[in-house]
């Protein structure tokens, strides 16, 4: 009789692609999560907490992108000596800490300091996942697959104000964070079970001074690297401007408080809309002119959209040249910022973790100390952050073309 405990032990089939495209951009949406469910929250954060000064809930939001930045920095190194996976899991268990100590915190300081331990946690989930896609595929093929994760990335926000409201209407913003809890115990637990380590053990890195710095050095070296960082840094900026004013903005100016989160879904589908259109003009028009014409365009409807508002608009045209160039900010999304991380890492295949960490921490967190100021210059109008704005897409526009002809020099 043969002896069952000597046979192999059959092992579970490894996700196909769809499957892991899936799981990867649900690691990947935990950032998107945790920022967009927290919006309808923000009034009453800040009745509860500083009711003399409401726009200080923003901090909220934009703690939490600081210590996703601050993470970045250390979730890639770490994964590449580690593995990929050890490190999602203790990142997730971090986040999932940070957001207990969030549910019991006592003031907005405390609430703002568990945000930014929850940033350092999910930084993990965001990094090393786009860190696993790098490892299995390059170039375009890369870019076509992140297009498919922004794509999830844009849809968790069309569901998650409304979610967050659901939650808030049954319970209160406390219960938001219990959500964290859950999502991240799924989305680290999926990823577990069925994705083999990416990593092999021949390919880890062991973490050293000098090795941080040879590729910190090689990093910087390459000038396309340095250029997509910068304008990944600057569209980024645009963006958390945006997420930080938006629920204000709803609310107080055009008094649509109530049906924010359905303003939201719509103009977060318009953002998934274009992930799929850049998953499909990829492959065929290349990364590179594909951002230089979204931010391009994005340049344009800015520059008009404020232009109408400085000339004066009645209610109704003023919500809708509002909601149209909101719209407009999170297509550009779908456009660029896929395409930029996937043009950073490039030509830094053989580092893909430190390399992920260095270009996404560097972006994120210069880009939130661009945002959190134009956010807080909130004045009841769409005015400070539309001119803000058009000096970070300006400025994002004018160094694609410094990308582009660098391009040209190096072909």
């Amino acid at each position: 009789m043969t002896d069952a405990a000597s046979r192999p032990l059959k092992t579970a089939r490894p996700p196909g692609r769809v499957e892991f495209v899936a799981m990867m951009a649900m690691l990947v949406a935990t950032v998107a999560f945790s920022i967009d469910a927290m919006l309808p929250a923000l009034p009453g954060i800040g009745a509860e907490f500083s009711p003399d000064a409401p726009n200080r809930a923003q901090l909220v939001v934009g703690a939490f992108i600081l210590g996703l930045g601050v993470g970045t920095f250390f979730v890639g190194p770490l994964s590449d000596r580690f593995g990929r996976k050890p490190v999602i899991v203790a990142g997730s268990c971090l986040y999932a800490v940070a957001a207990l100590a969030a549910v019991y915190a006592p003031g907005l300081d405390t609430l703002i300091a568990a945000r930014v331990v929850q940033g350092l946690g999910a930084a993990a989930a965001r990094v090393v996942a786009v860190a696993i896609i790098r490892d299995m595929f390059s170039g375009r093929e890369m870019a076509r697959l992140m297009s498919f994760v922004m794509l999830v990335f844009t849809l968790v926000p069309a569901v998650a104000p409304m979610a967050g409201s659901a939650i808030i209407a049954v319970s209160d913003w406390h219960g938001i964070f219990w959500s964290f809890i859950l999502f991240a115990l799924v989305s680290a637990g999926w990823m577990g079970l069925r994705l083999p380590e990416p990593l092999a053990p021949d390919r880890r890195v062991p973490i050293s001074m000098q090795t941080l710095a040879l590729g910190l050095r090689e990093i910087f070296a390459i000038r396309m690297v340095r250029l997509a960082m910068a304008v990944q840094t600057l569209a980024l900026g645009l963006l958390f401007a945006s997420i930080s004013s938006i629920q204000q903005i709803m609310d107080i100016t055009f008094d649509r408080g109530d049906a924010f989160p359905y303003w939201f879904a719509l103009i977060a589908l318009g953002a998934a809309f274009s992930s799929l259109l850049n998953a499909a003009l990829v492959m065929r028009l290349g990364m590179r002119k594909l951002i230089h014409t979204a931010l391009a365009v994005e340049c344009v409807l800015t520059g008009i959209a404020l232009m109408l508002f400085l000339t004066g608009l009645a209610d109704g045209q003023a919500f809708a040249v509002y909601f149209i160039w909101q719209m407009s900010v999170f297509f550009q999304v779908g456009l660029t910022l896929g395409n930029l991380n996937a043009l950073a890492l490039e030509p830094l295949g053989h580092i893909a973790g430190m390399a992920a960490s260095m270009t996404t921490g560097l972006a994120t967190v210069a880009s939130i100390l661009l945002a959190a100021p134009i956010g807080l210059a909130f004045d009841g109008t769409p005015v400070p952050l539309m001119v803000g704005a058009l000096v970070l897409v300006g400025l994002a526009l004018w160094l694609m073309r410094a990308v582009r002809a660098e391009e040209r020099h190096r072909a």
